[in-house]
């Protein structure tokens, strides 16, 4: 212990050496902005020389010096961050969508570290290990007061080797003592596409890693070889990643040589234009883009892009609005800086990006750019389109809210739960097509909610609590009580009740989390993509005469 202690003492004095050194550097030039540098610096490295010398516990300089860090990065933007060494693989993983694993997802809640989801095929699946198994411990170690990344970094690992764990599974009250073999573990970006009906195709893309390209241009072909005439391309919830495989999976549908992005920023020597590079499979197919509040990034330069170039119809809800690049760095000891480097515009001239991160507001918080900032700018066949705030869909689809009772039950698990015990009382399930949760199956759902003695407040409820402690702070209570009694009267939920009034809803959410268990990721998204409300329009927009086209050239 002490060897290890004296090590990571040495390790300080390096780093504070090495802050020392830039301090002289800096203070040799005359610019008011490196002075300045040069003494904060000087400043950080006494007060951790003082810290670690009179703190009344033990300081780990390696912790406080990654929290400040992480800290000065968040004050900035929520995009530039650094990674230590020990998150190296965590970042290889972002970028290439590949890691060395079990193939499983975990989370952390009452009953300790849970198996949340496991990858079809893959290591964790293939021993046998199952949604909403309890891991008691890793090579035998308990891992009860653990948190999730020191867990899933003792399951990652170098592919071949093996790691024990030991399980609980609560529906069957088995333990386990399972060996697995780690793999290599590569997450599809595109993890579902198929043909809808007899001519139109759909292509779910997730992420923008390696190989998000080929796996498109695959799926594309393979639809064109099934006949399909027009296209559905998901891009809902996905937040982006790599920018020339955005580029290239624009080049799909448009001619070689297309501009698709410019990126400006500071350093002038590094902005450049994109245009695509490839030659197209498909100039002409009709395209729907879907698109959400959480499709960011990369999904956006796509969708934007082939907005601009009148190349597909947009449908959906406005985007996320992130319009930042980032480039990464490498620093010492093998560590890496991911930086906003640039803003991007699309080949209207728009940048898309909604918040300000340069001037926020004097809470620190960060307001939208403002609508008179916001620009008018002109597609290829002169539709007007704006800046300042994401992509705003042709066809505009706003899905509802979940309803609060939902939305508790999936946050609590509720249906998580239920869907796993569902998983080991039945052996397969009807095909995707004709799967549905029948009226007994919802009974017997609702008869496990009420087992689990379930209490739960709306946002309604909450403003209303937020209303009652304000009126009586501001001495108005006892003049509105009878009004708010009766108005808490109304609002009192039963949760029976609520399961039925919500029906439809739960229904759709349960029949999502069981196909899960026996389709996967896959499975969910072909459900999904036969029975989504954006799914529908952008069919009825195919269908209806002449639609498509009028929307591209009004």
């Amino acid at each position: 212990m002490k060897k290890f202690k004296l090590f990571s003492d040495f390790r300080s004095y390096i780093f504070i050496g090495t802050i020392l050194l830039f301090s002289f550097v800096f203070i040799s030039f005359d610019d008011n902005d490196d002075f300045e540098l040069a003494k904060n610096l000087d400043i950080y490295q006494t007060l951790i020389r003082e810290l670690r010398l009179y703190y009344v516990d033990e300081i780990h300089s390696d912790k406080i010096i990654k929290t400040s860090i992480d800290k000065m990065l968040a004050s900035l933007d929520p995009y530039t961050v650094y990674y230590p060494e020990s998150k190296i693989e965590d970042f290889k993983f972002m970028t290439t969508g590949k890691y060395g694993g079990v193939g499983a997802l975990i989370r952390k809640d009452t009953a300790g570290i849970i198996i949340e989801e496991v990858y079809q095929n893959y290591p964790a699946y293939n021993a046998g290990i199952r949604p909403g198994d309890i891991i008691k411990s890793v090579e035998g170690v308990p891992v009860n007061s653990a948190n999730t990344s020191s867990i899933s970094d003792l399951l990652k690992g170098v592919p071949n080797t093996e790691v024990h764990v030991k399980i609980y599974r609560p529906y069957t009250k088995e333990l386990k003592d399972i060996s697995i073999k780690r793999q290599q573990i590569r997450v599809k970006n595109v993890p579902y596409y198929g043909m809808i009906n007899s001519e139109t195709g759909y292509i779910k893309l997730t992420d923008f890693t390696q190989m998000a390209y080929e796996e498109v241009k695959h799926a594309l072909i393979s639809l064109k070889e099934q006949n399909a005439n027009y296209l559905i391309f998901d891009l809902r919830g996905n937040p982006g990643g790599l920018l020339n495989e955005a580029v290239d999976i624009v080049s799909l549908f448009v001619e070689k040589g297309t501009p698709v992005v410019s990126m400006k920023g500071k350093m002038t020597r590094w902005n450049q234009s994109l245009s695509t590079k490839k030659a197209p499979v498909d100039k002409d197919i009709p395209i729907i883009v879907l698109i959400n509040r959480n499709s960011a990034s990369a999904s956006e330069i796509v969708s934007g892009a082939l907005q601009d170039l009148d190349r597909a119809v947009i449908l959906g809800e406005r985007s996320f609005g992130k319009g930042l690049v980032q480039t990464t760095r490498d620093l010492s000891y093998n560590t890496k800086l991911k930086i906003t480097t640039a803003k991007y515009y699309i080949p209207s001239g728009r940048c898309i990006q909604a918040l300000d991160y340069s001037h926020r507001n004097p809470d620190g918080s960060v307001g939208h750019v403002p609508d008179s900032l916001i620009s008018e700018f002109k597609t290829k066949n002169g539709r007007t389109v704006y800046d300042g705030g994401g992509i705003l869909p042709d066809v505009v689809n706003k899905q509802e809210y979940m309803n609060p009772l939902a939305q508790f039950l999936t946050k609590n698990f509720v249906i998580f739960d239920y869907a796993n015990r569902y998983y080991f009382e039945h052996d397969s399930i009807e095909s995707i097509d004709n799967f549905k949760i029948s009226e007994t199956e919802y009974n017997k759902f609702i008869n496990f909610v009420s087992s689990r003695n379930i209490k739960y407040q709306s946002n309604t409820d909450k403003s209303l609590q937020q209303l009652i402690k304000t009126a009586k702070s501001e001495k108005y209570y006892d003049k509105i009580s009878n009004e708010i009694n009766k108005l808490q009267e109304e609002l009192k939920h039963d949760v029976h009740d609520d399961l039925e009034y919500f029906k439809e809803d739960i229904k759709r959410i349960l029949a999502y989390e069981i196909i899960k268990r026996y389709y996967f990721r896959s499975g969910l998204y072909e459900y999904d993509s036969k029975h989504s409300s954006d799914v529908k329009l952008a069919l009825k927009v195919f269908k209806e005469n002449g639609k498509y086209n009028k929307i591209l050239n009004k």
